[in-house]
């Protein structure tokens, strides 16, 4: 099966490969760096990790671009309010942004490009859109005419038909289904920042900065545009009139959108108390991992529903990858191969990459590398799983996190797992399993009550024994 995504532009599912037969040159929205992310805009980030990952196991190259917006209307009403440069007020969000990207094991994309440092481009935009009649001014602000762009509302596929002449908008965030022409440079106002440039001192509207940035460092035409849903109309709608209109070229032939996310089927609110950031997880004792699988276990272009038992549910599943992985290179195998295990192995890859090239199908994705481990965990049982089979078995588990990347505890994880577990983390692995050992001599002299004891003791501590036929393992709570 060829790799096919869906495109919000022809609302089709397309095969796709790169323009130039080499590298996917890719655009993303960034963060807005005015306060911490929340797990929804995560929602998008772990999506658009996931493409990466993706396109990259389909053997292509990558140019991936994505924008920090460091000056928009939020960002200098937080700054003043708090007696701050924009540049100070960013800092601190713009670091924190990338720290918890980091604790999600987010690829940083081959451009990280802020808006403030590319204003000339920004300005230069507007220049050629001036020069082809597309714009006019009013009270010092630049616009763009969506008149001017007959095309205006093929991606969110509305009829913009009946809109007003004339009728603006110059904040950066407004009503779906407003269509109005929109701000291109903002007239300076007392006491906020501006650059000069040829229309009078100001600064760029939103929409502008990601068309002159990605056009920069891209080319005319991305092979992907991706971001959530919220960002279709009027951002990506305003993208895709301002950059045709420059190069009269597609801006992108493909546009990917995630779906919102909601925590216990409610919409995320402060005011309900449901907003959290990953930060806040994170205080609560969750793992980065789990929060990732989470994330990423529901196709992108379906709601996520987010829930703490399904964070739980998350957790428990990266266990059981975990165990298997474990039982599969600690069991004691004789040598050869059954052919019948190492045929369900490369059955559970190409049903991987069937559901990973369907639309990003991470959910048929997991269900295939599942049901490969519920097998290969009853072959290990019935003694049909030999030396052989474990790197077909190491094979799989590497496809699947060459993607999901979980398997690895992170450090964070094993801090709180310290944390959480008291005196557990004070023993070291050497004392753990000395006491492991001891259980065992304890066993065959049939002392039991040692056994318990030991047992007990552990399990306070956090530490969690299995017996299994060929050794005890353990594991932190």
């Amino acid at each position: 099966m060829p790799l096919r995504f869906y495109n919000t532009l022809t609302q089709e599912l397309e095969e796709f490969h790169p323009l130039d037969g080499k590298t996917a040159r890719i655009y993303t929205c960034g963060p807005t760096v005015y306060n911490f992310a929340h797990i929804g805009n995560f929602r998008a980030f772990t999506f658009e990790d996931i493409l990466r990952r993706w396109l990259r196991y389909r053997g292509w190259g990558l140019k991936h671009a994505m924008n920090v917006t460091d000056v928009d209307d939020k960002i200098i009403a937080n700054a003043a309010k708090q007696g701050k440069t924009i540049e100070e007020y960013t800092a601190n969000y713009t670091k924190a942004f990338f720290e918890d990207a980091a604790s999600l094991r987010l690829e940083t994309p081959e451009y990280v490009v802020k808006a403030t440092a590319h204003i000339p481009a920004m300005v230069s935009a507007i220049e050629e859109l001036a020069a082809k009649g597309c714009t006019y001014s009013s009270e010092g602000s630049t616009y763009f005419q969506i008149a001017a762009f007959p095309g205006y509302g093929k991606l969110s596929h509305n009829d913009f038909s009946g809109i007003r002449s004339g009728a603006r908008v110059d904040v950066d965030e407004y009503e779906k289904g407003d269509a109005r022409d929109f701000v291109l440079w903002k007239a300076h106002k007392e006491n906020e920042p501006y650059w000069d440039s040829p229309f009078g001192k100001g600064r760029p509207g939103w929409h502008i900065e990601c068309s002159a940035m990605a056009m920069q460092y891209l080319g005319e035409t991305l092979d992907i545009h991706a971001g959530g849903v919220d960002l279709i109309f009027p951002h990506h709608e305003n993208e895709i009139a301002q950059s045709e209109s420059i190069t009269a070229k597609p801006f992108s032939r493909f546009w990917l959108h995630s779906e919102h996310l909601h925590i216990e089927s409610q919409k995320m609110s402060k005011s309900l108390g449901n907003f959290y950031t990953l930060r806040d997880l994170l205080d609560m004792g969750h793992s980065p991992e789990a929060i990732r699988y989470l994330l990423a276990s529901v196709p992108y272009r379906k709601k996520l529903n987010f829930t703490f038992e399904g964070l739980k549910a998350a957790a428990k599943s990266i266990e059981r990858l975990r165990d298997f992985e474990a039982r599969v290179s600690g069991t004691k195998l004789p040598a050869g191969r059954v052919e019948e295990a190492a045929e369900r192995s490369r059955e559970a890859i190409r049903q991987f990459e069937e559901g990973m090239d369907d639309d990003l199908n991470t959910a048929e994705a997991l269900a295939a590398v599942f049901e490969y481990v519920r097998a290969m965990n009853t072959a290990l049982d019935e003694g049909r799983f030999e030396e052989e089979n474990r790197w077909d078995a190491a094979r799989v588990l590497e496809v699947f996190d060459c993607v999901f990347d979980v398997l690895k505890p992170s450090g964070a994880e094993s801090v709180r797992q310290g944390a959480e577990s008291g005196e557990a983390a004070a023993l070291t692995e050497a004392e753990i399993e000395a006491y492991v050992d001891e259980r065992a001599q304890a066993k065959k002299a049939r002392n039991f009550a040692r056994a318990d004891e030991i047992r007990g003791m552990l399990l306070d501590k956090g530490i969690v024994l299995e017996d299994t036929k060929e050794r005890v393992r353990w594991k932190r709570k």
